[in-house]
């Protein structure tokens, strides 16, 4: 049996490199970041250990006729995870975010098992190219999430005030996609609610967007949100 300390110490290498990837999460203020994934990691790490160790803990004699499938926890790891994976995705109009997190929650799992197996060399390399993928790659998807926004401005009965919001957007070099329109009925007053996803140039920030849209006749609110 392997020792105590040595079990122990595959548990918390498995935490420290999911905090690794929790910590990119964290940076790029994603909603499920650096506590949710090093606690994914190091459960999965935890299992793995129970999954390899259990027999040896529970003392059978050579005699006891014991058959045990060690596999059985591991795998069950990785089904249940997409339970928990699956509430990091959001489905905002036509629009899924949280994909990629819930991607990251999956390699966390991966990672800690290795960790949790004694396989610190996989679990350092895949903690390695998970970065790759986070960082690096995503330079190549020609975008920017700091700069998307999706913007839900609510305006009076005067449905042809839209376009004068467009072109306030447009004129701060916005672009605009799915465009959401709503038609409410609150009493006698009758309210034009229209979302849609807009990106920004560098230098454009929150307030900007807001003062921008607020100088429109007619608007009676604006809600911006980060899009990522």
């Amino acid at each position: 049996m392997i020792s105590h300390l040595e079990l122990v110490l595959r548990i918390a290498v498995g935490a420290v490199l999911g905090g690794v990837i929790g910590y990119e999460r964290d940076r790029h203020r994603r909603p499920v970041g650096l506590r949710t994934h090093l606690i994914v990691a190091m459960a999965s790490a935890t299992f793995m250990v129970v999954s390899t160790q259990f027999l040896y803990s529970q003392h059978y004699d050579k005699e006891d006729l014991v058959a045990i499938d060690t596999s059985r926890i591991a795998s069950a790891v990785v089904s249940a995870v997409g339970f928990l994976a699956g509430g990091a995705i959001v489905r905002t109009g036509a629009t899924v975010q949280g994909l990629t997190t819930a991607a990251a929650l999956w390699l966390v799992t991966a990672i800690g098992m290795c960790a949790g197996a004694g396989m610190y060399t996989e679990g350092v390399a895949a903690t390695a190219m998970g970065l790759i993928a986070l960082t690096m790659l995503r330079r190549l998807e020609g975008r920017n999430d700091h700069l998307r926004r999706r913007v839900s401005v609510t305006l009076g009965d005067d449905a042809a005030d839209i376009a004068s919001v467009t072109d306030a957007l447009r004129a701060i070099g916005a672009t605009m996609d799915e465009v959401e329109y709503e038609r409410r009925f609150d009493g006698d007053k009758k309210r034009v609610v229209v979302t849609f996803n807009i990106e920004c140039p560098n230098g454009v920030a929150v307030p900007k967007v807001i003062g921008v849209v607020e100088g429109v006749r007619g608007v009676r609110r604006v809600v911006v949100q980060h899009q990522g």
